[in-house]
């Protein structure tokens, strides 16, 4: 009995030695994939702007003096003719008052040069000379009554108050900037554009501008490249450009942020271009390549041209089509063959 048992016992460890372990399950390792064009107008540009009217004015006193009132704030509307500051007015009231007086000498001057030049007790020549003196001294009274009327800053037209440059108490030149006015009428989008995306942008360029202020939907209206500096801002070495917006309406506030997405001229006439991101590129030396995901989610490599390197991605000219999906990370990490999980998202 004991010899059967351990002969079973000899036979069972043969048995379960003979026996293979089962490979390990290979594990498919999650990829962030791109799928090329399937955002509509990739090879644009995108930009943010901020709304602004079509004119505005920095509105100053014609004299120089001391602020006493300031009778707007930034953002108030204000009418043609409304009062918004005002000088100290003593100066120019004693100004006024001098002018007036000397006007007066002059005028009684010249009557009485008048009477004796009817009487023949003064020549001609010296009555010309009073009648000369009297249009001087009238002309500055005038000025002077002029210029105690531009102690009161007004509006000349209808508009918003965008912005105040000046304060009460606050001492002002001829001419210096007080208030900044937006006139009613149009509104546009001022952006900045970098040096490196000005090539093939025209006047006249069609835009899309998105205003994502509000509840529902975005707003989108269509617009045009209206103006572009022929030179950039020293400051932000960027070129300012205004953007001219179609059947603009109520919901466009000055100052709200949009969006704006320009097409360049040589942009548009690359159908073949699309935008991928950075990270999506496998560089080989001077060989640019992406792993192109195939229909049983197993990866290959492929060369692509690439037309520019830019701050949202790469500019791909050819070796892409739309409708294909690529690897947008980690792509140092993958071989030739290998099936992955994809991973959607990637922008």
């Amino acid at each position: 009995m004991k010899r059967t048992l351990l002969l079973l016992s000899v036979v069972a460890a043969l048995a379960a030695c003979g026996k293979q372990e089962a490979p390990p399950a290979k594990v498919e390792r999650p990829a962030l994939t791109h799928v090329v064009g399937a955002q509509a107008g990739e090879n644009a540009n995108v930009y943010s702007g901020e709304i602004r009217a079509r004119q505005e004015a920095q509105l100053g006193f014609r004299l120089g003096g001391k602020i006493v009132e300031r009778l707007v704030d930034a953002g108030a509307a204000v009418k043609a003719g409304q009062p918004l500051a005002r000088l100290d007015v003593s100066d120019a009231a004693l100004q006024a008052g001098a002018a007036e007086a000397q006007y007066r000498v002059a005028e009684a001057d010249a009557r009485r040069y008048r009477e004796l030049h009817a009487k023949g007790f003064v020549s001609l020549a010296s009555l010309d000379a009073k009648e000369a003196a009297l249009k001087s001294a009238a002309a500055q009274a005038g000025l002077t009554r002029n210029q105690s009327a531009y102690t009161t800053l007004r509006a000349d037209r209808n508009g918003v108050v965008a912005a105040t440059l000046a304060e009460t108490g606050q001492v002002v030149s001829a001419g210096q900037p007080v208030l900044r006015v937006a006139y009613d009428g149009e509104r546009e989008v001022a952006i900045s554009i970098p040096e490196s995306q000005l090539a093939g942008l025209k006047v006249g360029a069609p835009a899309e501008v998105t205003l994502w202020a509000g509840e529902g939907e975005a707003a989108v209206y269509k617009g045009r490249l209206r103006e572009l500096a022929p030179a950039a801002d020293p400051v932000s070495r960027t070129y300012p450009a205004r953007i001219a917006l179609e059947q603009a309406d109520a919901r466009l506030v000055l100052g709200m942020t949009a969006r704006v997405t320009l097409v360049s001229s040589s942009a548009g006439s690359e159908q073949s271009s699309y935008l991928v991101p950075l990270s999506a590129i496998f560089q080989q030396g001077d060989q640019s390549a992406v792993w192109v995901v195939a229909a049983d989610r197993s990866v290959g490599l492929r060369n692509v041209k690439v037309a520019a390197y830019r701050d949202d991605g790469a500019l791909i000219a050819d070796g892409l089509a739309a409708g294909e999906r690529i690897v947008a990370a980690g792509v140092h990490k993958l071989a030739s063959g290998e099936k992955i999980r994809i991973v959607e998202g990637a922008k």
